[in-house]
């Protein structure tokens, strides 16, 4: 039996990472965005620390705020948890197992975890280092998220080859990131199982955490109609 989630005919929810600036989150609430991404790794020009404490991005009410961690430590991944109000964990770096059932046992269990697995752009090897991955983090993690692999650990505005999707067995639902645009989104229609939601960051900027609004609310009505 194939582990292949059934395909669905909903649009992907959004998910808007990077985000620094308090106007542009309730502008995007507004909108009814699904998932809020604030980046608390200290080496990207999106660290969200710099723009807000933990508290203030507390006190936004949205049910999806994602924190994006980079081989941080569990307790401080925790402890941003707790403070920040977060309701989910995307980690991003190269956790390993043991580190994610470790995490999971200290998390509140209405916490989800989204593991990112980054693919290289040319690396013909993909298949085979990423279906170890998606096999051992199933029974902890609630979604995977497909990235372009980097240097940078995301955020680079860049698209890997999503055909891989189509040659895995995915056995949860999973995020699309890495160089969407409105010139790619109708190649979602080319997978045969779609994802649970769409990650856009970088192509959506006039300049690191400075998003453009305008053009993700033009975005999200062509992909909606697009399906």
């Amino acid at each position: 039996m194939s582990l292949q989630p059934k395909r669905s005919n909903l649009p992907p929810k959004l998910k808007v990472c990077g985000l620094t600036k308090p106007d542009q989150i309730q502008e995007l609430i507004s909108m009814n965005v699904d998932f809020l991404g604030f980046i608390f790794y200290q080496k990207s020009p999106r660290y969200v620390l710099d723009h807000l404490s933990r508290e203030e991005i507390s006190a936004i009410k949205h049910h999806g705020k994602v924190g994006v961690f980079v081989n941080e430590k569990t307790d401080v991944i925790v402890k941003t948890v707790q403070l920040a109000g977060l309701n989910f964990v995307q980690l991003h770096g190269d956790e390993s197992n043991d580190f994610i059932v470790d995490l999971r046992q200290k998390l509140n269990p209405e916490v989800g975890i989204i593991k990112v697995i980054r693919v290289g752009k040319n690396d013909e090897g993909n298949k085979d280092k990423i279906v170890p991955t998606l096999s051992s983090c199933v029974p902890h993690v609630n979604f995977y998220l497909f990235d372009t692999d980097s240097k940078a650990f995301g955020g680079t505005g860049e698209q890997f080859d999503w055909n891989i999707l189509n040659e895995l067995e995915i056995p949860l639902p999973y995020f699309l990131s890495g160089g969407i645009s409105e010139e790619n989104i109708g190649n979602i229609k080319t997978l045969q199982q779609r994802p649970f939601a769409l990650d856009i960051n970088s192509k959506f900027e006039t300049e690191p955490g400075n998003k453009n609004i305008s053009s993700i609310k033009k975005f999200r009505e062509l992909y909606q109609n697009n399906r």
